[in-house]
């Protein structure tokens, strides 16, 4: 398929066409929220009960009227354990399987496009076969370079920015990790504005629903799905 760069779009129009879609979704949101803190929190606790990461981090929290540093100290030793190690690799596993479910929204905001019947399976359009291991294996390399981004912050932004489309120019022009990646790049070139001001919004109003209303997070913790499919439809042209 052929791709293309159309005249700017305005940001507000890509922020209504985002809030459109979720507008339309918003069961589909819920059943989302419901679906991934279920499978992660229930991954959560067993670990941690299991290695007794409760207790350690309460013992840890003791320290930390003697200082940062000897509270940090407390932390780094906790994190060298063996159980802590076990931990973070079961949290870094369920956080890897459960990225396909948020391709699920690419195959139903397309059917919102074509005016076609929406049903819960398409929520896990992402767990469809082969294409479920090379969506894992692409959130895997992302995964770890964003870990070792994010102590920057600017350079996990940029490194979010430099991805924004890779999923959906995987799922829907099934192109490879850094042919998408160059795609990409060559979009925010010439989209910057657009392509930040839109991830702005989306983590603002992605995380608001639990700062304002603890349950209003389980319908606005998906939006970041519609902002970048709003910003892929108006970027790219699938024709050809």
């Amino acid at each position: 398929m052929q791709h293309k760069y159309p005249q700017k779009p305005g940001i507000d129009f890509i922020l209504k066409q985002a809030f459109f879609y979720w507008n339309k979704t918003l069961l589909f949101q819920l059943m989302f929220s419901i679906i991934y803190f279920g499978i992660f929190l229930t991954v959560f606790f067993f670990f941690s009960a299991k290695y007794g990461i409760m207790e350690q981090s309460q013992e840890a929290m003791k320290y930390m009227k003697q200082g940062l540093d000897v509270y940090s100290a407390e932390i780094a030793k906790m994190a060298a354990t063996d159980g802590y190690q076990k931990f973070s690799l079961a949290i870094m596993g369920v956080t890897i399987f459960l990225y396909p479910l948020n391709l699920g929204f690419y195959q139903i905001f397309r059917k919102i496009d074509l005016n076609e019947k929406i049903e819960l399976g398409d929520l896990f359009a992402g767990y469809n076969g082969l294409n479920f291991f090379k969506y894992i294996s692409y959130y895997m390399f992302w995964f770890f370079v964003y870990i070792y981004t994010f102590q920057t912050i600017i350079l996990a932004v940029v490194w979010v920015a430099l991805t924004l489309f890779v999923a959906p120019l995987m799922f829907f022009m099934d192109k490879r990790i850094f042919e998408a990646v160059s795609l990409n790049f060559k979009a925010l070139k010439m989209y910057y504005v657009e392509i930040f001001v839109c991830i702005i919004v989306a983590v603002i109003f992605k995380y608001i629903g639990f700062a304002v209303f603890f349950i209003g997070g389980l319908f606005t913790f998906p939006f970041w799905n519609a902002i970048i499919y709003s910003l892929y439809k108006t970027v790219f042209s699938e024709k050809g």
